[in-house]
């Protein structure tokens, strides 16, 4: 596909403006130009033109907020001046394989103040002798050299950077649902404490009214003990007063 159509299909229904990423690899540049990326591209901050068939950049248009750029597995061996008047904010720059050999094609870069990483893998320039030292001291801005500082320290990964936000936000999302079981932890004892309390509560009524029962019990017990000696008093008085009517008979 053309990278002219390609760019038009992958506008979206969007307007130019209105792109901030932009990836037309493995398209096909007819004359090895830039095709049908303008400068209406002006809030595009990320732009990917991968195995296109490039060989200049000369038809590159302005792209003030251009970050990064991926211009890998092409046929560019200079015109790099173009990306220091065009994208002046461009901090990383990813040329691997290309046709780049010596180090004063990449003296245009000194322009680039902001550039931190810097990716020329499988170009004929890093067979050099004291290749990274060179480029290093070529590009005083460059951080990062196919991966690595001066010192052989890698470069972070973004992705994985963005990878362990989300851990954090994992770590944070548990620490919340911790708390909330912490909580629901609580709830359920005060729970059982409660239980605990409203059994021990019905069992010392269950007990009172037990202690009540007795109490009636000894009351009816004690009623009935009296009645039983009012009775034999009773009975007691009737025998002795018939005593005395038989003796009244006798006289």
């Amino acid at each position: 596909m053309e990278m002219k159509k390609r760019i038009s299909l992958e506008l979206r229904n969007r307007t130019p403006a209105e792109v901030a990423e932009l990836v037309v690899d493995n398209c096909r540049s007819s004359d090895g130009e830039i095709e049908g990326l303008t400068d209406e591209f002006k809030e595009l901050e990320f732009l990917s033109m991968v195995n296109v068939g490039l060989t200049s950049l000369a038809k590159l248009p302005t792209l003030p907020k251009l970050r990064k750029l991926e211009l890998s597995d092409n046929n560019i061996s200079g015109s790099l001046e173009t990306l220091a008047e065009k994208c002046a904010n461009l901090n990383y720059l990813n040329l691997s394989g290309n046709k780049i050999k010596e180090l004063s094609t990449l003296e245009a870069l000194q322009n680039l103040k902001n550039l931190k990483s810097l990716d020329l893998f499988n170009c004929e320039i890093t067979t050099l002798e004291e290749y990274r030292e060179s480029i290093f001291e070529l590009l005083p801005q460059v951080t990062y050299l196919d991966g690595f500082d001066a010192e052989d320290n890698e470069a972070p990964d973004s992705e994985a950077d963005d990878d362990d936000d989300d851990d954090e936000d994992g770590e944070e999302g548990a620490g919340q649902l911790g708390d909330y079981e912490e909580e629901e932890e609580e709830d359920e004892e005060g729970s059982e404490g409660g239980e605990v309390g409203l059994s021990y509560l019905m069992k010392e009524n269950i007990q009172d009214e037990e202690d009540d029962g007795d109490y009636v019990e000894e009351e009816e017990e004690e009623e009935g003990e009296e009645e039983a000696d009012v009775r034999g008093e009773k009975r007691k008085r009737d025998a002795e007063d018939e005593g005395e009517d038989d003796d009244e008979d006798d006289d």
